[in-house]
């Protein structure tokens, strides 16, 4: 694994504020780690995009992930090996960013996410939550 610390665009720091305040989880890690599950459930694949990383967020992998380090890692390499890219380390952690940074746009742009109820109604694909 790569990656050993994580830093957002300025559009994923607004956006995770956002979610802060609906859904009155506190910590940046909490809500990263929804979005890129919520990424990762996605069937398309993420654009391709230059991410622009200038924002003062940044946090370890050890912060972002806790102790489910290795399941995390293992989700987005198996994300990739279903997609048809390569295992590298430097694809899987493109892929994490990517992922990372479309869950947090999905999340923040989706009308169920009013607060952690909603949150939680998308993670048990409740339809009507929130």
């Amino acid at each position: 694994m790569t990656i050993e610390n994580i830093r957002l665009s300025q559009t994923a720091r607004d956006q995770l504020i956002t979610l802060k305040r609906r859904t009155g989880i506190a910590n940046w890690n909490i809500l990263c780690r929804w979005a890129l599950c919520r990424s990762l459930a996605e069937e398309a694949q993420p654009p391709s995009v230059q991410l622009t990383l200038d924002s003062t967020v940044e946090m370890s992998w050890r912060v972002f992930a806790g102790e489910h380090g290795d399941v995390y890692w293992g989700l987005v390499r198996y994300r990739c090996y279903v997609d048809g890219l390569a295992l590298d380390d430097e694809t899987l952690a493109t892929q994490f960013r990517l992922h990372l940074h479309r869950g947090i746009g999905y999340l923040v742009g989706d009308p169920r996410v009013t607060d952690v109820a909603g949150l939680a109604g998308i993670a048990l694909g409740d339809e009507s939550a929130a």
